[in-house]
């Protein structure tokens, strides 16, 4: 029986372009801290390079300390005194990144539902952003942070999709065993892969991430139709 979904949410509950959203974050990003002295081209290269660092995380440390250490390498220990001001630019300017995504009103209302049913919500959103970004983009979705038990961030977790300690970790931290839960996301690589540990799946293919791979052998459709699919 399942007792837990987990969800993704860019491209899954909240519908996106993953180049248009990132051109559209990097670039305000770079146009916030362009004042400050960054060199935009090095700011974006730092900030893939602490992606790199995160998405490799053996489980040391919580992402958000690869991240930094990462961000420092390239600026120097010293611009770590700007990590305030880069938080408040998740607070603030990220907000318009909004604009690059879509919206869809069965979000709400397959959550809504599920929560009523009893289902245990977890966001399982790869964890490679702090949770001021997002939290914004589970509003952005329709949703609100309260209405999962848990969600990923850089600064709870210590490891990113599509490692499978990933969702071993989520399983641990939460009391839950993989045949307990299903997990609902639009990209094969890093959401199917929960398959492997024996949870169940379902490919959510609003916004598929298509990289060309056999989707016939996973649950697949749209996220009104997954509702079907639990009830089954």
């Amino acid at each position: 029986m399942i007792k837990a979904v987990l969800f993704d949410l860019d491209g899954t509950l909240l519908p996106m372009d993953q180049e248009a959203f990132v051109k559209a974050y990097l670039g305000r990003l770079a146009a916030y801290l362009a004042p400050y002295g960054y060199d935009p081209k090095k700011l974006v290269d730092a900030i893939w390079k602490g992606v790199g660092a995160m998405v490799a995380n053996d489980g040391g440390c919580r992402n958000e300390v690869l991240f930094w250490r990462a961000f420092a390498g390239i600026f120097g220990e010293e611009r770590l005194k700007d990590r305030p001001l880069i938080e408040e630019f998740y607070r603030t300017e990220f907000q318009k990144v909004q604009q690059s995504c879509g919206f869809n009103p069965v979000s709400a209302e397959l959550i809504g539902r599920l929560r009523e049913e009893g289902y245990r919500l977890i966001l399982a959103t790869n964890p490679i952003f702090p949770a001021a970004a997002t939290e914004s983009r589970i509003r952005w979705a329709g949703l609100k942070p309260s209405d999962f038990e848990f969600y990923t961030t850089y600064e709870n977790i210590s490891s990113c999709k599509p490692n499978l300690e990933y969702y071993r970790e989520i399983l641990t931290m939460r009391g839950l065993t993989a045949e307990e839960c299903l997990m609902a996301g639009n990209d094969v690589g890093e959401d199917m892969i929960a398959a492997k540990l024996g949870m169940k799946v379902f490919l959510v293919t609003d916004c598929l991430i298509d990289r060309g791979e056999d989707i016939s052998r996973y649950p697949h459709g749209s996220l009104k139709e997954l509702a079907g699919y639990l009830e089954r």
